[in-house]
């Protein structure tokens, strides 16, 4: 067994054939804002919610790597954090900078950040982890934002030579805070603490809908996992993005999951260990391929969860169900919810 903090689908980017990506912009928006001039109605809600937004400043917030005093409205911000980019579109700014998750989607433009991102597109800054300090450093940010990342300390330095940054939420584990907490972070950065919480209440009454009409599921143990290649899969944290969701739905996991994870964001194990994934409904994510040799696996064929037919495999894309679990945001919880309640309703 190994464990790493690497955030989930790191490996699906190896999985699905390289299509040709475009040459991404070499200058972004100079105007981050969220409104637009071609029509006085908006416009005027425009300027009022910027007057709002400037009242709010300055304001001060704490993270991993000590606090962060913001003084004025961002214009231009910079998203270095693999989901962090569908918090600010949906408070109305769009990205100037961003880091590519995995190739086939450079910039999270997803079915449930599309319409977000129009036409624009953000200068790619990094990949994961590891950032371009000089793309950065060009794009003159007023506000860099690390929250759903494993930004280090060296690099949240370099950063703030020349920029004010809000790394990740202190007290989680690097990609484990929930997803309330980056929010809510993202939130106050921007001067947008209003907004963001009608975002997360609205998101907050849709898990309860799906308790309320599925009263079964509270207690039911999940476990989330992907298979990566022949005899090997990894299993994801009670507290990763993808288990959160369904815990919010009101499941659990068990004693032995929880054993098997540690403080570790991510898992990787043989087959022999599928004692780890035996729960009420496992849920495995990838691709097709990926579903057919897990399916086709002898030892996978002996668990109970495939003989009892309480697995379910999520496609990353075409749908993309299972990158919506793992952005796990205001914008593709939505998404996600509408895709895989049917399908858990489906397994009896």
């Amino acid at each position: 067994m190994s464990t790493g903090t690497r955030p989930a689908l790191t490996r699906f980017a190896r999985y699905v054939p390289r299509a040709a990506v475009a040459a991404v912009a070499a200058l972004a928006l100079t105007a981050c804002g969220g409104g637009t001039d071609n029509a006085s109605a908006e416009s005027t809600s425009s300027a009022s919610a910027g007057a709002d937004a400037k009242s709010a400043f300055p304001v001060t917030v704490e993270h991993k790597y000590g606090s962060t005093t913001i003084d004025k409205e961002p214009k231009k911000v910079v998203t270095l954090g693999l989901s962090d980019q569908d918090a600010v579109l949906a408070l109305g700014i769009k990205p100037v900078g961003a880091v590519d998750w995995f190739k086939e989607q450079p910039y999270g433009k997803w079915p449930w950040a599309k319409d977000k991102w129009g036409s624009d597109l953000p200068e790619i800054v990094g990949e994961r982890d590891d950032y371009n300090m000089e793309k950065i450093a060009a794009l003159k940010p007023d506000l860099v934002i690390a929250q759903y990342s494993g930004m280090k300390k060296e690099q949240y330095d370099t950063l703030s030579k020349f920029t004010k940054v809000v790394a990740q939420p202190k007290g989680h584990e690097d990609y484990q805070a929930p997803w309330q907490d980056m929010t809510r972070q993202i939130g106050k950065a921007l001067g947008k603490e209003t907004e963001t919480e009608k975002l997360i209440s609205d998101i907050d009454a849709r898990f309860k809908a799906v308790r309320d009409k599925h009263p079964e599921w509270k207690g039911k143990t999940v476990a989330v996992g992907e298979p990566y290649e022949p005899g090997k899969f990894s299993a994801f944290s009670p507290n990763d993005p993808k288990v959160i969701f369904l815990t919010e739905m009101g499941f659990t996991t068990s004693e032995k999951y929880r054993q098997a994870l540690g403080k570790e964001n991510i898992a990787d194990l043989s087959v022999e260990r599928l004692d780890v994934m035996e729960a009420d409904r496992t849920v495995w994510l990838g691709t097709p391929d990926t579903e057919k040799a897990m399916k086709a696996d002898p030892l996978y064929k002996k668990t109970k969860v495939y003989q009892e037919k309480r697995d379910l495999f999520l496609p990353y894309d075409s749908p993309d169900i299972g990158a919506a679990l793992s952005f796990n945001t205001v914008l593709s919880i939505p998404y996600a919810i509408d895709q895989v309640v049917p399908m858990l309703e489906a397994i009896k």
